[in-house]
């Protein structure tokens, strides 16, 4: 399949109500900040795997989408089988065995859609060198400053350990797998003579009540070419980065929308065909005329309705899109993954 010709821009909008959009482990799970502004940040590592999430459910795991970096896995098992699935089979010591080990990463760029797509480094047991992906991300970071909250709530159990002498007595008393109703009496016997307050304990929620969020992301045609991201893996990273949020809903994460895709598309502008197709896997602008919308010639603005009131809602923002702005050899499109 043919690689994609053409380097892209986006910018992308989503949005977090009455939830926690990306916690921070060194934070007590608190939502990520910047520290000096208070604006709240979202890791790309949190997006790339709700991505990966998204392809997994709709391709269900099979070759040529499936995903290497999944949830509680070993990812020298893969990096084992490409060696496996290639001419020479599985080699301990690749050391100087160049052409063996680009064999083995081409297999996994075949197979593994996130390895085309972000990239991968497989140079742990067995070595399948390393990929450097075409689709990319910085952090995103919230249009105003956000409220991070600690709440107290109520959990009406507990999970403390159940004594253990208790337990070898009601294993020796009901041996047989028909003897389960009578230790559901007995459970309950046991619930009832304890106090009830006793049963239940408080817990923490860490929330924000609103954020909108900008991220920003970079498509290469370059690095493309070299792991074979080809035009229908851009198109499904496209809609797997809009309908994300619909597939991965928590308590904890609250209300999280996606809200808005606008891509910039560079086709370049030579009449020369040869140095038309050059311009257009270079682009045709630097990324930061696209993507900073608070640079006067960025064609996205991004603006508060009323700015006297705290937002919380995405109708409480603009979005502005001026066309005119963009420079030649860029087209623009919005909401729609056919690119």
């Amino acid at each position: 399949m043919e690689t994609i010709k053409n380097r892209y821009d986006f910018i992308f909008l989503f949005d977090c109500e009455n939830g926690n959009p990306n916690g921070d482990p060194d934070a007590g799970n608190a939502p990520r900040i910047d520290p000096e502004d208070m604006h709240g940040l979202v890791s790309d590592v949190a997006i790339k795997r709700r991505i990966r999430n998204y392809v997994l459910m709709a391709h269900q795991n099979n070759s040529p989408y499936s995903i290497f970096v999944e949830e509680s896995t070993n990812l020298n098992w893969p990096i084992f089988i490409s060696h496996m699935a290639t001419e020479g089979g599985y080699q301990e010591n690749t050391k100087g065995q160049k052409k063996k080990v680009e064999d083995a990463k081409s297999w996994m760029c075949k197979n593994f859609y996130d390895v085309r797509t972000f990239g991968a480094v497989m140079s742990t047991g067995a070595n399948a060198g390393q990929v450097r992906g075409p689709v990319q991300f910085s952090f995103a970071r919230s249009i105003d400053p956000i409220l991070p909250m600690d709440i107290s709530v109520t959990r009406m159990s507990v999970t403390d350990d159940i004594d253990k002498e208790y337990i070898k007595k009601l294993v020796e008393k009901y041996k047989s797998v028909d003897d389960v109703g009578k230790l559901i009496e007995e459970k309950k016997t046991w619930e009832s003579e304890k106090d009830a307050d006793k049963l239940r304990t408080m817990g923490r929620k860490q929330l924000i009540p609103y954020g909108l969020y900008v991220g920003k992301g970079f498509v290469s045609a370059h690095l493309a070419s070299q792991s074979g991201f080809a035009k229908d893996d851009l198109k499904l990273f496209f809609r797997a980065l809009q309908g994300m949020y619909d597939h991965d809903r928590s308590a904890s994460k609250g209300f999280m929308s996606f809200r808005k895709l606008i891509v910039f598309k560079h086709v370049g502008t030579d009449t020369d065909p040869v140095q038309k197709e050059s311009q257009a896997k270079l682009g045709c602008a630097p990324a930061h005329k696209l993507l900073d919308t608070s640079d006067a010639d960025c064609p996205v603005k991004i603006s508060r309705v009323d700015s006297s009131k705290p937002p919380r809602n995405f109708s409480d923002y603009k979005v502005e899109i001026d066309k005119t702005k963009l420079p030649q050899g860029v087209e623009m499109i919005i909401d729609s993954a056919d690119v």
